[in-house]
């Protein structure tokens, strides 16, 4: 029987970041994946290049039962630790918006860093290897692969979520939590496009493939970025973004010109050129699609004249704050992340070992923390797991 100090179960970003961490510091790792290829959702991300960390990074911008839980972890490994680890093999990368970096070439750089860390580490790594189960035996583990038994003192789960299922994912550490007693906050997809009935979709066919920038609400939480009309609904980085957010029968908020001061705007343009029809006017800071949809909703008659201050009061308004109700999303299928998880409650936050389990982790996306779109779901899977191969 094959014997390790670690065994890590998921060759992507946190498992073959914590396999290198821990591989550094001496121990004999092997890091297993069902999949033919290592780190294929770092491949697929940021349209092919990889959106690998956020400059703006901090706990206030990821979702889980315990809001602060991620923060001690960040702040063991911040985005400008990775920054340097990105600049030191020379890869050459950019800041498109918000504090994302990007790699100007492909996403593969990304993948290639991480397993020459392994590689130089000393790790070793076995594809193509399913996992059938975990059995605690002793103060270590035994590791029941298609391949045969393994023993290892510390196992650390970085299998992932249910997101993108096409691509392997599964919920076996879902699945193994349960089996060692730990709790799971409820799964559902996040970062996802939203979708709408029969009857909103008509209104809303004219729109599919038309991109603008808005600002989308749901309660007190907002994003101001674009967000794109598609055919089954809404999608585009301010939807991907609220989704997390909106739960199934909430409304959303979408305010299509959050930076000016519509009423007012229509008020004078009445001045100027009352004979203009309403949607020309509007034209002014919508495309022409959606000045016709919104002239069409507010169910206002007659040129620009015609409307009297509260009408175009009615107008502004829906502008501002134009209510939809979404009746689901495209699911785990399309999302980009898992919401929820393992619960950290059952967790320690400085380690991401599990407290009543010795020697057995937790790490990235199968815990219940998830972040923002823009970079820092990677973030968390290099900073859980860094301090989970530190002590692993």
């Amino acid at each position: 029987m094959e014997s390790y100090d670690v065994i890590v179960l998921g060759a992507g970003a946190a498992g073959l970041f914590a396999g290198a961490t821990a591989a550094r510091r001496g121990r004999r790792v092997l890091v297993i994946d069902h999949a033919a290829n290592p780190g294929e959702k770092i491949r697929i991300s940021g349209g092919g290049r990889c959106n690998f960390t956020n400059l703006n990074t901090r706990p206030d911008r990821f979702l889980s039962e315990n809001p602060r839980f991620a923060a001690s972890a960040l702040a063991g490994f911040t985005p400008r630790d990775f920054l340097a680890k990105v600049e030191r093999a020379g890869i050459a990368y950019h800041e498109k918006t918000l504090g994302q970096l990007f790699c100007d070439g492909s996403a593969r750089q990304i993948v290639d860093l991480l397993l020459r860390d392994l590689r130089e580490a000393g790790g070793d790594l076995r594809l193509s290897t399913s996992v059938e189960s975990v059995d605690r035996v002793g103060e270590g583990f035994k590791v029941l692969t298609g391949a045969g038994l393994l023993q290892a003192g510390s196992v650390i789960v970085a299998t992932g979520g249910k997101s993108i299922p096409k691509m392997g994912a599964t919920g076996f550490g879902y699945r193994l939590a349960e089996q060692f007693g730990l709790r799971l906050v409820e799964t559902r997809p996040g970062l996802v496009p939203l979708t709408f009935g029969p009857d909103q979709l008509e209104h809303l066919a004219p729109l599919s493939g038309l991109s603008v920038s808005g600002r989308v609400s749901v309660g007190k939480t907002r994003f101001d970025e674009a967000l794109l009309f598609t055919h089954r609904g809404l999608s585009g980085p301010a939807i991907l973004q609220i989704s997390s957010y909106w739960r199934e029968g909430e409304e959303i908020l979408l305010d299509l010109a959050p930076e000016r001061p519509v009423g007012a705007e229509l008020r004078e343009a009445r001045q100027k050129q009352g004979r203009v029809a309403l949607r020309t006017v509007l034209g002014a800071f919508l495309p022409e699609r959606l000045a016709r949809l919104m002239e069409g909703l507010s169910g206002l008659q007659g040129n620009l004249a015609d409307q009297n201050n509260a009408k175009l009061d009615q107008l502004a308004g829906l502008i501002h704050g134009w209510r939809l109700k979404p009746t689901g999303s495209e699911g785990y299928r399309t999302a980009e992340v898992t919401l929820g998880g393992v619960s950290t409650a059952d967790l320690d936050a400085k380690t991401l070992q599990a407290r009543a389990v010795p020697g057995l982790f937790f790490v990235g996306e199968v815990v219940d923390v998830t972040g923002w779109l823009g970079g820092y779901n990677f973030q968390w899977a290099w900073a859980s797991g860094f301090a989970a191969g530190q002590v692993a």
